[in-house]
């Protein structure tokens, strides 16, 4: 099973599944061949020189409370080392969860509702001072304040005694209900307990097989309670990393990483560490990004992104240059692009009228609007092609690749309709695959079975805070998904769960789907610790939901992204979809 691999992956060699971009967020990341990298760069990596990184958003709010991450992130996860993290492999490989500070990946007590982590020894900060498992608890307790917000919202959820937890800065986090417990600490939360320094023991409300994945996440990275300087500490947070931050500037715009002289190779072999500088700079316009990684003038050749793809002509462009090509790479994050029903709006209350837009659908012309068919993959499933997610292939209404129109008119006349006008909304943002060429694909799709279909296109905070409303969710709308880890939970649950619709904020149960036999598959397969069976029955649990026909899957995405002629050591897992930058040499 994939946690018992997670485990002793080193003495078995187990080679897993998984991908999310890189994560984030939500979600969350973006390999083939020479077209991923070979890994090669030129020669063997060697310790030394600096690495730079350009990237389009800025890396701003630099404390592990704050950041929301997949797998450690990319950049954070060079400062801050977590309890567990991702496997630092290539594909499927990549998919694993690992130790980190921890030596395993955690160990559950019989309905794993309890969940125990003991420390690597002779762990310690840049300034040699020894992590604790009282760090961890702390680093956790402060993600709680919401002057620290920002990071994901499990904890909140999972921990007893979390739904009212305010954080260690005031004495008010007391959970007074009797269902969760109530936090007698004071300021603390009961519901982790340190036994000693080396041992942390996490008490949760409800069981929780993949607690070993949020474990990833930089909430749960050690900050020393003395060290703490609140909103500030993002300026210079204490390194439990390879390296530590020595400029942080321009709020995020430009950070300065050089090595942390107490972080040793022995306890962490996942992050490789092999330039001694890692320059960050960041809020660059993605044209000018990829024309500087493509000439590679002096420190651009040992240079890469983490967040800026290559558009289709740049693709076309690098296509006719043979040493171009071999510096793009490949990957595949867990996002899967879609359209959205909210069934309380008429006509989609009735699913006849779903099932006819999902025939319609023509996926070539989609994908080519989303860039072709290099930076988009077709897809008939919720959840995307890779078997730590548990896809099972499924394709309920059977379009082809350019949509069935007869069966699309027939449905339509079933449902009472020969012909139909209906508001499909979608993000104006030209660099969203939620754009409007896709909008307008399917628009053309829709024309051909009789559906007059009417573009609302809203500025992209506009479009999210329209799709998220509960009480305002459009009736028909472009959407997309990614999982915060490489599994069926986190895809599944948010989108499907009927207890996690959200009436007075961000809710993504677009179709406010509640169905008992659901949310019960949903726990009964969370409290799975053998993640290899969990997946299998996420997998079931994707196809039984497609029958519902409440979304019809258009794309997976794809990542293109080049990097400099000096970076060695290309790795890109299925987890995160990007380039791993613990793991690239440019000497």
């Amino acid at each position: 099973m994939r946690q018992r691999s997670a485990i002793s992956r080193r003495a078995a060699a187990a080679a897993l599944v998984l991908v999310v971009v890189t994560g984030a967020a939500a979600c969350a990341g973006p390999q083939d061949g020479d077209a991923r990298g070979d890994g090669s760069g030129g020669g063997e990596p060697r310790r030394g020189g600096t690495l730079t990184v350009l990237n389009s958003e800025p890396q701003t709010d630099f404390d592990p409370a704050r950041l929301y991450t997949s797998g450690g992130g990319n950049v954070p996860s060079l400062v801050f080392r977590t309890l567990t993290t991702r496997n630092r492999e290539d594909g499927a490989a990549g998919t694993e969860v690992v130790p980190d500070l921890a030596t395993d990946t955690g160990r559950p007590n019989a309905d794993a509702t309890e969940w125990t982590f003991t420390l690597k020894p002779g762990l310690k900060y840049e300034d040699g001072t020894p992590i604790t498992s009282a760090d961890i608890k702390y680093g956790v307790e402060r993600s709680f304040a919401a002057e620290l917000s920002g990071g994901a919202p499990y904890l909140r959820d999972w921990l007893i005694g979390g739904s009212t937890y305010q954080g260690p800065f005031t004495g008010k986090g007391k959970d007074k209900s009797k269902a969760d417990g109530e936090n007698k600490g004071g300021n603390g939360l009961d519901s982790i307990v340190t036994p000693d320094d080396r041992t942390i023991v996490f008490k949760l409300r409800k069981p929780a097989g993949e607690f070993p994945y949020l474990a990833t996440q930089t909430q749960f990275a050690p900050v020393p309670r003395a060290k703490d300087t609140g909103t500030r500490y993002e300026e210079h947070p204490l390194s439990s990393g390879p390296y530590k931050v020595v400029r942080n500037e321009g709020d995020g715009e430009r950070l300065l990483l050089e090595r942390n002289p107490h972080w040793s190779a022995t306890t962490d072999p996942e992050r490789k560490a092999y330039p001694d500088t890692i320059d960050v700079r960041s809020g660059l316009d993605s044209a000018v990004i990829n024309q500087r990684l493509s000439t590679g003038s002096g420190a651009d050749a040992s240079a890469v992104t983490t967040d800026t793809n290559l558009g289709p002509a740049e693709l076309a462009r690098i296509g006719d240059d043979k040493e171009l090509a071999a510096r793009v790479g490949t990957g595949r994050f867990g996002f899967v692009n879609y359209l959205a029903f909210n069934p309380k709006v008429k006509p989609f209350d009735n699913i006849k009228v779903r099932q006819a837009i999902a025939y319609a659908i023509n996926r070539t012309s989609v994908v080519n609007a989303a860039g072709g068919s290099a930076l988009a993959e077709p897809a008939t499933t919720f959840l995307p092609e890779k078997e730590a997610f548990g896809h099972t292939p499924y394709d309920h209404f059977p379009a082809g690749p350019t949509g069935d129109p007869e069966q699309a008119r027939k449905l339509l006349k079933e449902a009472g309709h020969e012909k139909l006008t209906i508001t499909l909304t979608h993000s104006t943002e030209q660099n969203r695959q939620t754009s409007p060429e896709v909008a307008t694909a399917v628009q053309e799709a829709l024309k051909k079975v009789g559906i007059t279909v009417e573009l609302q296109g809203l500025e992209n905070n506009a479009f999210n805070e329209a799709r998220w409303d509960a009480a305002k969710t459009p009736g028909f709308f472009l959407s997309r998904w990614g999982a915060d880890w490489p599994s069926g939970a986190p895809f599944l649950a948010p989108i499907f769960d009927g207890r996690q619709i959200v009436r007075d904020g961000s809710n993504y149960n677009h179709a406010q789907l509640d169905d008992p036999a659901v949310n019960r598959e949903i726990d009964e397969i969370s409290k799975l610790t053998d993640l290899d069976a969990a997946a299998k029955r996420w997998g079931a649990l994707d196809r039984r939901i497609g029958e519902l026909a409440l979304d019809v899957p258009l794309f997976h995405p794809v990542y293109k992204r080049l990097y400099g002629k000096n970076v060695k050591n290309i790795v890109i897992s299925d987890w995160t979809g990007v380039l791993d930058i613990s793991q690239v040499a440019v000497a």
